[in-house]
């Protein structure tokens, strides 16, 4: 079983995140990058569905040049190989334009599957996968909590609120998982030091056969037009009840317009 599993470098969930006043895109190099928190459990779903099934595990991951650093850390926690895809020109990428590109890019592979976490820290968006599974042509089995596979049929279970429904595929597939899914595993030493040797493929957008002006800020189908840094917080206000603290909140939300 061809495994790919979908990993994207993002901002330090704990950092300060910052857009750059140049052309309003996220500020990357203004914190410290780490691989987006769902898609480790991603990478743990792969790894565990090739340790059932044999075969290969590949992360696919678009970002700039220092995404790399998180390929060698999906390569140490036991991943087989790496696909970077990174070009200047894909910069501002929208997400619509992103699923185009890793479609692309995974015209290049052999997949059974294709796993990632259910949404970026950086932008809560939750489409790739379904644009993604759009794009390839392919069954999407979003939000799963458990995967099983037998043969070509793939399984998923999704919590509901009621309690979970089952849902079910035919390979080649995208799944998409919640962090409820497994334990991602830590890399051990003998990973950190076998990931130096592993192969890493990059790839640029005239690799996957696309133009610059399909891809980045220009291309995109949102855009920031505006935004203003957060003025610090002030100290609150304080109503002392002494009958009358009802009206005195009510006047303090009225004079905000928030009722």
């Amino acid at each position: 079983m061809n495994i790919v599993v979908l990993m994207k470098q993002v901002p330090d969930t704990w950092a300060e995140r910052k857009l750059d006043g140049a052309d309003n895109t996220l500020d990357r190099a203004a914190s410290d990058a780490v691989i987006n928190e769902i898609d480790e459990y991603a990478i743990e779903e792969g790894l565990l569905l090739k340790e059932a099934h044999g075969g290969e595990v590949t992360v696919l991951t678009m970002g700039p040049d220092r995404a790399a650093e998180s390929i060698r850390k999906a390569l140490s926690m036991g991943v087989d190989r790496g696909v970077h895809v990174v070009d200047d020109a894909l910069h501002g990428s929208c997400v619509i334009t992103t699923a185009k590109v890793l479609a692309k890019a995974l015209g290049t592979l052999d997949y059974d599957l294709v796993i990632a976490g259910s949404e970026a820290t950086d932008s809560r968006l939750a489409v790739l996968p379904a644009l993604l599974a759009e794009a390839l042509g392919v069954a999407q089995l979003t939000g799963a909590r458990k995967v099983t596979v037998d043969g070509p049929t793939v399984t998923i279970e999704r919590t509901t609120e009621t309690g979970f429904d089952k849902v079910e595929g035919s390979s080649p597939a995208v799944i998409s998982v919640v962090e409820k899914i497994n334990e991602p595993r830590y890399p051990s030493f003998k990973g950190i030091m076998a990931a130096k040797s592993k192969p890493v493929t990059t790839l640029s957008v005239s690799d996957l056969s696309m133009s610059a002006d399909e891809v980045g800020l220009a291309a995109a189908t949102t855009a920031v037009k505006s935004f203003e840094v957060a003025p610090p917080r002030t100290a609150g206000t304080i109503v002392t009840d002494q009958g009358a603290g009802g009206s005195a909140i009510a006047e303090f939300l009225i004079a905000r317009k928030l009722i």
